[in-house]
């Protein structure tokens, strides 16, 4: 069950496209709460506005925020869209967006027939905070090529919620969204993952893509119980659709959590059990200690006899970063605190890089 309450708008704290950040008051102190303008319309101080409180009563961090649910000081809410493909169907904030597949659009006949998307690089994470890495990396050694970025349903919904994509797309790193599932607000609509890969090639007309859900993974202490492991589905999917996938492996010599060590047992899962096709594998060079753990996780794994690994210098990852003013974090952690974790994304970008002037990664299995 949700919790919900009344309160009452004090304050606009940050507003973008989408995506409104106010101060509410919901009887017990001032609060942040999210507004979501594409669903319910704009707020305004004095506004009287119901709001969604789980989250925040739960305690919990990714997701802990109040949620603006209804203006009452509003006849009638939300922005108008065309099309007809309805997104969060069958609940009560289902809203109905213009999809690439739709007759009427634009991109229609782009994509009517398509199914193949010309040997494109597609980098492929579980992680949103692996996104601005790759990019960064992306957009330094190939500043003249389209990167799209395509949002999963794999965590948050709405695209508006993320900060890095407002900032990527602000200084012009990544060229264009696409939100695919139930994943909305992208600079395209797609129904899912295949055609979202489509309309990155067709519609968009992108050089290069880098697919990732938003910010807010799900994951459980279970072998299959996470949403990131959604990364080897996608690498059958760039495969069908005559792609080139790199996978980014979620590495981490911070955490403590004996399953995320080294290369995540969510990457090796991902790997190992969803993707029935083969990858391109980037681990980026590490300190001796550090390699050697990932080198027998690899080989007691399996991982380089069902995937193609590569060990890639990435150290650019960091100065990309640091010279486009990009401060991305993992859990927490900084990129001076984990740069294992951002210089693997880096990598796959560098081998994306290396496909798109014709070098040998990415190559068919």
């Amino acid at each position: 069950m949700i919790t919900l309450r009344h309160a009452t708008v004090k304050e606009i704290k940050t507003e973008r496209p989408g995506y409104i950040e106010a101060v509410v008051d919901i009887g017990d102190g001032l609060q942040k709460a999210v507004c979501y303008s594409s669903l319910i319309g704009d707020i305004k101080p004095g506004d009287d506005v119901v709001v969604n409180t789980t989250a925040v009563d739960l305690g919990l961090g990714t997701g802990g925020y109040h949620f603006v649910l209804w203006n009452l000081s509003k006849d009638s809410v939300g922005a108008k869209s065309g099309g007809h493909i309805m997104k969060l169907r069958y609940t009560p904030l289902q809203l109905k967006c213009l999809a690439v597949e739709e007759e009427k659009g634009e991109h229609y006949k782009a994509v009517r027939d398509a199914s193949d998307i010309k040997k494109m690089p597609v980098i492929i994470g579980t992680l949103h905070s692996q996104l601005p890495a790759a990019a960064a990396t992306l957009r330094e050694l190939m500043p003249e090529k389209k990167i799209a970025y395509i949002m999963t349903d794999g965590a948050a919904l709405p695209i508006a919620f993320s900060n890095l994509v407002a900032e990527l797309r602000a200084s012009s790193i990544i060229n264009s969204t696409i939100t695919v599932g139930h994943a909305f607000g992208g600079d395209f609509e797609a129904i899912n993952i295949y055609s979202g890969l489509v309309a990155a090639k067709h519609a968009a007309n992108a050089d290069v893509a880098i697919v990732c859900m938003g910010p807010g993974v799900v994951g459980s202490n279970t072998k299959l119980g996470f949403s990131g492991i959604e990364q080897g589905q996608i690498i059958n999917a760039v495969n069908s659709l005559k792609g080139r996938p790199i996978a980014i492996p979620r590495i981490s010599f911070k955490d403590r959590r004996k399953r995320h060590y080294g290369i995540s047992h969510h990457t090796i899962t991902a790997l190992k059990v969803a993707a029935v096709t083969r990858a391109v594998v980037t681990v980026p060079e590490m300190a001796d200690e550090k390699a050697n753990y990932a080198d027998i996780q690899i080989l007691r794994e399996e991982i380089d006899q069902i995937h193609r690994v590569e060990k890639i210098d990435a150290r650019i990852t960091l100065d990309a970063l640091k010279k486009r003013g990009l401060s991305p974090t993992t859990m927490g952690r900084t990129v001076d605190e984990e740069p294992e974790f951002f210089m693997a994304a880096g990598a796959a970008a560098i081998a994306a890089a290396k496909i798109l002037s014709g070098g040998r990664s990415g190559e068919r299995f």
